[in-house]
Order: structure tokens, then sequence, then C-alpha cells
């Protein structure tokens, strides 16, 4: 049987972009999509699809061998806000999915595995313009800290085991598709939402607050390539930073106000903005630039168009 790919968190944000990609790339019989729930019935029903919890080391042992997997994608994580109100939870879902697929890599039954990282590993006392890829990483949330935790460990099993291991660190990651999942960049995907349904939004951010961002397109890409790359051209096996663009919500705001002039906001501060503060403004990912050719494509007016385009086509059709 040919070998076949594994996405673990398949009905996520970034999981069910991901899916549909490598689905057309590999063939819809080819990607086997998972998740602890049928949450997405269009990932569900476009392909080969199993219900599984990779916190269950048996069951995820089971699912790679049933389709011979060799490659896989670790989509599944609690993200930073939702893991600030739920650290235990958090720490338990995060760590012990990776632990359960690198486990499986080092006894020879996966070939290769991505895992996503992020900007939260860094804290606020991290440079924040241009954060290099080696500087002080302090965290200060629970899924920085364990975002920073397996970044070490996927360089240690690299290391040790010599396990094909490949993260990048996502900035805020901004989609039509998808609703937020409970990040701390959310922000920059229900503005839109909110402009077009309410043409007024609530922002949990201040106006001024600078985030490294980044459309899914980039996203996609990005990861898609990292995989693709040979494995002598990946030279970090703890994680990669990734950029594209820096704004702020008054950035978005200006960029909306092009299509909907009306458009109106106010700033609300919530516990958030601490979170937001940790982090960088804008990142150097030159490492990626260099060593895998990564370059991104979306502008934010880019992103502002095609968010304005694509949410009101969907909610035409819907209604």
């Amino acid at each position: 049987m040919k070998s076949k790919i594994l996405i673990i968190g398949a009905c996520g944000q970034i999981g069910s972009e991901l899916t549909h990609k490598l689905r057309e790339i590999h063939g819809d019989d080819q990607v086997v999509a998972s998740d602890i729930s049928y949450g997405n019935l269009d990932i569900v029903n476009s392909g080969l699809f199993e219900i599984l919890d990779a916190q269950d080391s048996t069951a995820l042992k089971v699912c790679i061998e049933k389709y011979n997997i060799n490659t896989v994608y670790l989509m599944a994580a609690m993200l930073s806000a939702t893991g600030e109100k739920f650290p235990m939870k958090a720490w338990d879902l995060n760590m012990s999915t990776l632990f359960n697929v690198l486990d499986l890599a080092k006894n020879g039954q996966i070939k290769k595995v991505f895992w996503p990282s992020s900007i939260a590993v860094y804290g606020p006392t991290t440079p924040k313009v241009d954060t290099p890829q080696y500087t002080i990483m302090e965290p200060s949330t629970v899924y920085g800290i364990t975002k920073q935790v397996g970044e070490r460990w996927c360089e240690y099993y690299f290391n040790k085991y010599d396990v094909d291991v490949r993260s990048i660190r996502y900035p805020g990651i901004i989609s039509w598709k998808t609703l937020p999942g409970g990040g701390t960049t959310d922000y920059a995907v229900d503005i839109y939402h909110k402009a077009l349904a309410d043409n007024h939004y609530d922002c949990f951010l201040s106006e001024n607050t600078e985030l490294p961002m980044m459309y899914m397109d980039d996203a996609i890409k990005a990861t898609v390539q990292i995989m693709e790359a040979p494995a002598e051209s990946i030279k970090i096996r703890s994680s990669y930073n990734l950029s594209a663009i820096s704004f702020t919500p008054k950035d978005v705001v200006a960029s909306i106000k092009k299509h909907l002039s009306d458009f109106t906001i106010e700033y609300n501060p919530d516990f958030r903005q601490e979170i937001a503060d940790s982090w960088p403004s804008s990142i150097d990912a030159s490492h990626a630039r260099q060593d895998w050719n990564w370059k991104h494509e979306f502008s934010l007016d880019d992103i502002t168009n095609d968010m304005l385009t694509n949410l009101k086509a969907a909610k035409k059709e819907a209604d």
C-alpha cells in the first residue's frame, strides 16, 4: 500500500486549509484528515477522515499502521487565549500529542514530521523589532511555554534520533474560510466579519498594537514549501522564524475604510492585550528566506480585498 499523509487537527483553522492544499497536491486518497470530532464536514466529506485523539498513543499508532502513514502534520493545539483559561489542559494537549508523534518517528514508523511553533515562544524581554532567529525567549503564556519546550524537544529528537522534524513559528494567521480559534491575533480575522455584518468592531487590543501577521495562503505555502525542501536545506531543527507583514488594528481599519468608508471601531483592551504586548512587532525571517527560499505574497490591502470579497460571496451564497 502506498504511504500516506496524516493531518492531526485537520478541522482547525490552519489544519482545514492545509488539508485541502495537500489533497490538491497529492490526491484525496493519499491524505488522511483526523480530529477529535466531525467539526468540519467539508473536510470530513472531501476525503479520508478518522476520529482521532492524538493524546492516545495507542489510537495514534493504530491509525499510522492502518493507513501506512509516513508523514504527519501535527496541527492540533490549544491556542494562546484559550490556553490561559485552561493552562493544564493546554500543557497536556500540546505536549502529549508532540511526544506521541516524535516517539513513533523515533521508532521508524513515521518518516517526516511537521510541527508548528509560534511567535508566542518569545516574551517581554525579547527584542521586539526584527526579532532575530536566535534571541532571548522567555514566554509569558502557557501556549508560548509549550511551544518553546516543543522546539527544544524537536531539535533533541533530530540530534539524538535523526527524526526528520520541521517547524516554523507562525505569526498571526488571517483567513476568511474559518472562524477565529482562540488566539490573541484573532482580531484580525473577526474585524472583517464584523465590518460586513455590523459596520463596527469592538477591538480587544489597543489601536497601536503592532504584531506580525500573515495571510492563510502564505502560511499554507510556507508549510508545504518547508516540507518539500530537501532535508539538507533544513538547517534549523527547532523552528524557523517566519514573517510576512506587521500591522496594527488602526492599520486594518484604514485598509477596510477604503472599501467601507463608514466603518467604525472602538478599542476595549482585555486580558489579551498583555499577551500581545509580550510578543514581537516584527520578525527577521532571513534564515527561512536563505535556506528554503521563503517569500510572502500578500500585503495588508491584498488581504483586506480578498477577505471582504470572499466573505461577501460566502454570505450571498448562504442567503
